[in-house]
């Protein structure tokens, strides 16, 4: 089985996260997401979420392409996880594009096209939402 993961907020779910999860579960076979905590969203990202983590843990949990919601505790974690759940593809958006490629060492790394007309911080912006 080729397990694949992918990191990220997922707050206000719209249809490039669908994309972005569908995109990844063609990656292999098992879809694992490692869905950002409330405190390191706000600790180390400075971002402010609508949706709890529970909450959008619920929402990934009842995506069909979502196998494991895993919590995203800190930067570092991600070496440690490709381990423990013994990853072979590591996926991540292109506008993040080179960042990780330090997992090569341990698994194949995809930054895979987002889905250019929309964002959550588009989504904030137009509804004057702040960070």
């Amino acid at each position: 089985m080729k397990k694949v993961i992918t990191y990220g907020t997922f707050d206000l779910l719209h249809y490039g996260h669908i994309n972005i999860l569908r995109r990844a579960k063609e990656q292999g076979d098992y879809l694992i997401v490692a869905l950002s905590t409330d405190e390191f969203n706000w600790n180390e990202k400075r971002k402010k979420c609508y949706f709890t983590y529970e909450q959008r843990k619920q929402l990934l949990e009842s995506i069909r392409y979502v196998d494991l919601v895993i919590p995203e505790e800190s930067w570092d974690q991600k070496i440690s996880d490709v381990k423990e759940f013994r990853v072979d593809t590591f996926v991540m958006g292109d506008d993040w594009k080179g960042k990780f490629d330090f997992l090569q060492e341990y698994c194949e790394v995809v930054y895979l096209p987002r889905t250019p007309e929309i964002s959550t911080t588009q989504i904030k912006s137009d509804l004057g939402v702040k960070k």
